[in-house]
C-alpha cells in the first residue's frame, strides 16, 4: 500500500481493498448485528487498527455476495482519514495487520490507492461468478464438497447450452430474481459458460458474466440450466419463463455453496467516475 498524494473529496482518502473468501460460515457478505458476515469480519478488523468509524469506513463492495457464496476476487473501497492513517504509524501497510486480525476464512490479497472516481460498486463493469457440479460422471470429492453441488444423475451439457443461449443479452430478470424494493431487475448476461474441466475431476464450470446480477439470479439460471440437463426444460420453456416476469413456478434456487464470485471487470481509470453515474441510473429495456 502506498500513501496518496491528494485527499479525495471531504478530506478522506479511498482505498480499494481485494480480497477473497470461503462463504461456509458467513450469512453473506452484509454487515448485520449478531450474525456472522464477511463485511462484519472487516469492519471489527479495520476498528482494531483505525478506531471506531460510524459508518463501517464507507465500505462498499462491488458483488454483494449472499449467505454461504464465496469469492476469490471481491473488491471493497474503504474511506479513512488522515488521522486514522496516521495510526499505522511505521507499518508497511494495512494489509499484513488486517490479515492478522481476520479468521482464516477471509483473506486480503491487496489494499491500493484507490483512482479518482472509484467506487468499488458502482464502478464495476462487470462481474463473473462460476458455479460447481459433481454430476454422476464427476468422483465426489470430499476435500471440495464445500465447494461443489452433488447430483447423482448426468446432464446433459448440449441440452443446458442450448437453454442458456435465451438468457444472453439485456432483460428483465424478474423471474430469475428475488425482488427488492425501488430496484431494477434488468441486467445483461454477455456470457455464459459451461463445460466439464478434466483437471477438475470431470467437474462441470458453469460461468456467467453480466453487467450486474440481483438477488439469487445467479443461482436461479442455474437450476434452470440444470432442469434443462435433465431433459425437464426445453429453450423455449427457459425463455417462457424469462417472458413472464414472476417467480411464480420459477427454477429451484440451487444451493449457495457451489457458487463463486471469480472476477470483477473495471473500466480505465479515466472512465470510473462516468462508468459510476451510469450504473446509478435506473434502467428500462426502452432505452436500450
Amino acid at each position: 500500500m502506498t500513501k496518496p498524494a491528494d485527499l479525495e473529496v471531504g478530506g478522506l482518502f479511498r482505498f480499494r481493498i481485494d480480497l477473497a473468501y470461503d462463504g461456509t460460515e458467513f450469512w453473506g457478505w452484509a454487515m448485520q448485528p449478531g450474525i456472522p458476515s464477511v463485511q462484519g469480519e472487516l469492519v471489527t478488523a479495520l476498528t482494531t487498527v483505525f478506531g471506531e468509524s460510524k459508518d463501517a469506513f464507507g465500505m462498499r463492495v462491488a458483488g454483494r455476495t449472499d449467505a454461504g457464496v464465496h469469492a476469490t476476487a471481491q473488491v471493497a473501497h474503504i474511506d479513512l482519514t488522515a488521522a486514522q492513517l496516521k495510526r499505522l504509524g511505521r507499518s508497511v501497510g494495512m494489509v499484513g495487520k488486517l490479515n492478522d486480525l481476520l479468521p482464516p476464512s477471509v483473506r486480503i490479497h491487496s489494499v491500493t490507492e484507490a483512482p479518482f472516481g472509484f467506487d468499488a460498486r458502482f464502478s464495476a463493469s462487470y462481474r463473473r461468478y462460476r458455479y460447481r457440479i459433481a454430476d454422476g460422471l464427476a468422483p465426489k470429492n470430499p476435500l471440495k464438497a464445500r465447494y461443489t453441488l452433488w447430483l447423482n444423475h448426468e446432464l446433459d451439457l448440449l441440452a443446458m447450452k442450448a437453454a442458456s443461449l435465451e438468457l444472453l443479452g439485456m432483460h428483465d430478470f424478474a423471474s430469475f430474481c428475488r425482488r427488492k424494493p425501488n430496484a431494477t431487475t434488468i441486467r445483461e448476461v454477455r456470457e455464459i459458460q459451461i463445460k466439464r474441466n478434466p483437471i477438475e475431476e470431470n467437474i462441470i464450470e458453469v460461468e456467467l458474466l453480466a453487467d450486474a446480477f440481483c438477488h439469487n439470479m445467479v443461482r436461479s439460471i442455474v437450476g434452470a440450466l440444470i432442469a434443462a440437463g435433465e431433459g425437464k426444460a426445453t429453450p423455449s420453456d427457459v425463455a417462457e419463463k424469462l417472458s413472464k416476469r414472476t417467480r411464480v413456478g420459477s427454477y429451484k434456487v440451487q444451493p449457495a455453496h457451489g457458487l463463486t464470485l471469480i472476477e470483477i471487470g473495471f473500466p480505465a481509470d479515466d472512465e470510473l467516475a462516468a462508468q459510476a453515474e451510469r450504473a446509478r441510473n435506473m434502467r428500462t429495456l426502452d432505452e436500450n
